[in-house]
């Protein structure tokens, strides 16, 4: 009997290494802090593909980062396939600007623009002159965290406007840390671009902070255009935050979907499509969603589309700029190639 129960197990062992167990794949999503925008959004389109895949034994996972810049990092080192990156910071990387002089992302690629990143700089009311962001000059102010697209773009912004970090004290914080170092009396303001509502803005005024979203005057939005043109005029109208009395004037830029062009061209197109296809689920995850709409998904887009994702918005009969179309499909419809039509 024991013999029998050993050969028995030997023929089980013999008859699984013979199987051919499909091993599990897991994509990484790079986001930003947890405070802010990135992260929810990130996380929900994982939840959501990962749904569709989930009999190919497939997941996405959302995971928190510094920001745009340190998304680039994590996915030249390939610890992340996908990431959300400022339009500042795709458009930097892909055309090898900025702080990417000379060391041009050739492989980068964008899917979509998802939804506004909305310039939100936050100043306690003691220090608030003009009502501008001109007034964070003098301040203890956090431009975001080190490697991040916050930091980035809210230096950018200054120097638009003829400022620097030595015309403040500087601080690197998280979302979350800065609202509750103001709360703390730690801190005079900071920067929190994010899609609205930004739930660390929300806390702000919900907890009592006595503070002020600063506004971007016309003047102060074509300076800063002048360094890299991506932003464009927003109104955070009024009752978007608890006590918010009136709308606000600031500016936005385009938050970005990214991918290399290594990854597959299938897997991109059904990707893009379900992003585009679930729009009520992605609502559900974050309010930011709302401004996520096929017709605006190449708006601010300076990163070339990936193959799979040109191919599913040719399909839908949207107007392309070549700037847009990625090298390798141009190669192919030089040969006379095609799209595989889905």
């Amino acid at each position: 009997m024991k013999f029998r129960l050993i050969s028995l197990l030997v023929c089980l062992v013999v008859i699984l290494a013979g199987c051919n167990f499909e091993k599990k794949k897991t994509y990484n999503i790079a986001t930003a802090s947890t405070g802010g925008t990135y992260y929810p959004i990130g996380v929900g389109m994982g939840q959501l593909w990962t749904k569709h895949y989930r009999s190919q034994n497939t997941k996405f996972n959302g995971q928190s980062s510094a920001g745009s810049v340190e998304n680039i990092d994590l996915m030249k080192k390939n610890e992340a396939d996908f990431s959300i990156l400022q339009g500042l910071i795709s458009t930097q990387a892909s055309q090898g600007t900025g702080i990417y002089k000379g060391e041009k992302y050739d492989s980068l690629r964008s899917m979509s623009m998802i939804w506004p990143n909305v310039e939100h700089f936050v100043l306690k009311n003691s220090e608030v002159e003009t009502g501008t962001i001109a007034d964070i000059k003098g301040s203890s102010f956090s431009v975001g965290p080190r490697a991040s697209g916050t930091e980035q773009s809210t230096l950018m912004m200054m120097k638009g406007i003829g400022q620097s970090k030595k015309d403040i004290s500087p601080e690197y914080l998280g979302y979350e840390e800065t609202i509750s170092s103001m709360r703390d009396g730690r801190l005079d303001g900071g920067s929190l671009p994010a899609g609205v509502p930004v739930s660390s803005i929300t806390d702000m005024y919900a907890s009592g902070v006595n503070a002020t979203i600063l506004e971007v005057t016309d003047k102060q939005m074509k300076q800063i255009n002048s360094q890299v043109d991506t932003w464009y005029r927003y109104t955070i109208k009024k009752g978007t935050y608890p006590k918010q009395k009136k709308d606000i004037q600031t500016i936005a830029q385009p938050n970005i979907l990214v991918t290399t062009k290594e990854m597959d061209a299938d897997m991109v197109y059904n990707l893009t499509k379900m992003l585009h296809e679930n729009r009520d689920f992605m609502i559900d995850v974050h309010n930011s969603a709302k401004e996520m709409k096929l017709e605006t998904a190449l708006n601010g887009l300076n990163t070339p589309l990936h193959e799979g994702a040109y191919r599913y918005y040719k399909e839908k009969g949207l107007k392309i700029d070549d700037r847009l179309i990625p090298e390798e499909v141009k190669e192919k419809e030089s040969k006379g190639g095609h799209q595989d039509e889905k």
